[in-house]
């Protein structure tokens, strides 16, 4: 987050009375108002692991992209390739690189028609991200609508679905009911995506400001609990997903964030932005890789801990308790050499770990 940010007073999204309404604690997020937890945030964690929960995540930022040059423009701008998507409303998880192959930001983009894509990127990185978009756009034949006046909520959970659904319309219902993973769709004035942050099903939901307030408390009549921040943090990081500014930021390639998978080199003659940097960091040999740590005995796993291999040494980016594992877990950046274990330097202690690949929890089970 920008000093001017922090210095601004923070913005507030169109929910903002429902959250004090809840008895949110609210604090400054990238210069919004957004609430960090309602009571307990384990609690809350433990809610959308086992039934559904509601994330206001209005701070994050909705482009539209529309003209001829859209699908050209994004092939370039993107590690990932959008022309993998054929069906209206399909999504694709991508990062966007600089020319040294860093992430300037991780994002989702919705293939909507052939000349209109929808992306959706991270709050803390939008004057950022703006500007170089609009750097990069300036060659293209195509306009970008910044879409303020669109407000979100994520519904996530295992009866996240039948929850939500249940505030719509039979003849809406009927279009969302075979709504596939990673695929939205348009209904009346809102859009729906099958789509999340936390390992569980659900959906992110965009609607119009002046409507968003609304759907909240249908939700929450249909038994749906507001979720905060903190759990929303913690629930990714089990669910082994990246958070922009921590595990990955523009000195980091995809490579050394573990979201090689997230780049498409074929064809080879898309030249997208960065593709050299990476050719050359995937021919040498990355030095170093994000992986999943588990703490074998008791203590917390927080970011910017050393931690100590037969390698050599590295950091851990994200660390938390998690509430479904009743463990200590974290993502950590270390030598690609390290296998089966390590140390973590906490309090001066070496306390050993157990190297995994992430995700932790997926659909509210334990894969460690």
């Amino acid at each position: 987050m920008s000093e001017s940010s922090q210095n601004q007073t923070p913005k507030r999204t169109p929910l903002y009375e429902k959250h004090l309404k809840a008895d949110g604690k609210m604090v400054n997020f990238a210069g919004w108002d957004m609430p960090i937890n309602y009571g307990s945030q384990v609690k809350e964690h433990k809610q959308v692991r086992e039934d559904a929960g509601m994330f206001d995540v209005s701070h994050m930022v909705v482009l539209d992209f529309k003209g001829n040059d859209v699908k050209k423009f994004l092939q370039h701008l993107l590690a990932n390739d959008v022309a993998k998507l054929k069906d209206p409303g399909k999504a694709l998880y991508s990062a966007m690189l600089n020319e040294n192959g860093g992430v300037i930001d991780d994002l989702i983009v919705y293939y909507l028609a052939d000349d209109f894509y929808r992306m959706v990127v991270n709050a803390a990185t939008r004057e950022n991200d703006l500007k170089w978009i609009e750097k990069v756009a300036a060659d293209f034949d195509l306009t970008l609508t910044e879409r303020d006046d669109l407000a979100m909520i994520a519904v996530q959970g295992p009866n996240a679905r039948d929850k939500a659904n249940a505030t719509l319309s039979e003849s809406d219902q009927k279009l969302v009911s075979g709504l596939k993973p990673f695929f939205g769709v348009q209904i009346g004035d809102s859009f729906y995506a099958r789509t999340g942050y936390t390992g569980e099903d659900g959906y992110e939901i965009m609607v119009p400001n002046e409507t968003a307030a609304e759907l909240w408390d249908k939700l929450l009549e249909n038994g749906v609990e507001p979720i905060g921040l903190g759990a929303r943090d913690t629930l990714r990081l089990e669910a082994g997903m990246n958070l922009y500014g921590t595990d990955m930021d523009e000195s980091i390639s995809p490579l050394a964030a573990a979201m090689g998978w997230t780049i498409a080199w074929e064809p080879e003659d898309r030249d997208f932005i960065g593709r050299a940097a990476l050719q050359k960091e995937k021919q040498n040999g990355s030095k170093e890789k994000l992986v999943g740590l588990v703490l074998e005995d008791k203590g917390v796993l927080r970011g910017h801990q050393k931690v100590v291999t037969e390698f050599g040494e590295g950091e851990i980016t994200s660390g938390s308790f998690s509430p479904s594992l009743g463990k200590a877990i974290a993502f950590a950046r270390i030598p690609t050499e390290a296998k089966e274990s390590c140390q973590v330097d906490i309090r001066g202690k070496l306390l050993t770990c157990r190297i995994i690949k992430p995700p932790f929890v997926r659909n509210g089970k334990s894969l460690i």
